[in-house]
């Protein structure tokens, strides 16, 4: 690996990055510390302090997030969804899924229900029309996918709004490799008041139900 290969490679890996470095300025403040024993000492306190961070936010990442995540990434559908009361009802496409229409960051984005997906999922194409800004001190994960394994970006969803529900600061993932489908996963269905499928239909209860988007008024 050459060094301009090395540095791509790293500047997608922040926390191996800043994990590298702390070992190195931890190692220098040891070389200085027998001729400088103050600024040895400082040197090597900081590089401890980049160690202890870069395994924070690791321990943060794995904590919020399951890599192992399987996502089933069938044909687009064309779901309709209403509010009734407290609730969103979104009936079952003629493929079988549960399809909502939603607005990511303002931007119209259709999604699918996976209670299979641990974490929400987006297009690239999508993720860019909608605005969502990648995390630069989170690192990549592998996704596991029916095509097999895939490398997605961690990116944070600022606002998710559909019928009577608004999900905000979520967690999402980004890849190529998932193909033109959007999933919702576990992640988002967890912040619910509560879910269920009576029949064709997926009810959605939020805990904070807010005024519907315009197309999904109240029944």
């Amino acid at each position: 690996m050459n060094p301009e290969d090395l540095i791509d490679f790293l500047k997608g890996q922040p926390l191996l990055s800043l994990a590298l470095a702390a070992v190195f300025v931890t190692v220098l403040g040891g070389m200085l510390r027998p001729a400088l024993p103050r600024l040895g000492g400082v040197v090597r306190g900081l590089g401890n302090l980049g160690l202890v961070a870069a395994l924070l936010l690791t321990i943060a990442q794995v904590a919020r997030l399951n890599p192992g995540a399987e996502f089933s990434l069938p044909g687009v559908g064309l779901p309709e969804q209403k509010v009734e009361g407290t609730e969103t009802r979104v009936q079952m496409s003629r493929d079988g899924h549960f399809w909502i229409r939603t607005e990511v960051n303002g931007a119209p984005v259709r999604f699918m229900v996976d209670t299979g997906a641990t974490l929400t999922a987006m297009s690239p194409p999508v993720a860019e029309r909608a605005a969502v800004e990648k995390q630069p001190m989170r690192a990549p994960v592998i996704l596991k996918t029916a095509n097999g394994q895939t490398m997605a970006e961690l990116v944070t969803i600022e606002e998710l709004r559909f019928g009577n529900v608004v999900a905000r600061d979520l967690d999402a993932v980004v890849a190529p490799g998932l193909g033109e489908t959007n999933v919702l996963g576990m992640n988002f269905l967890s912040r619910l008041k509560s879910w269920r499928v009576e029949g064709k239909t997926l009810v959605l209860v939020p805990n904070n139900p807010q005024a519907p988007l315009a197309g999904d008024e109240p029944a």
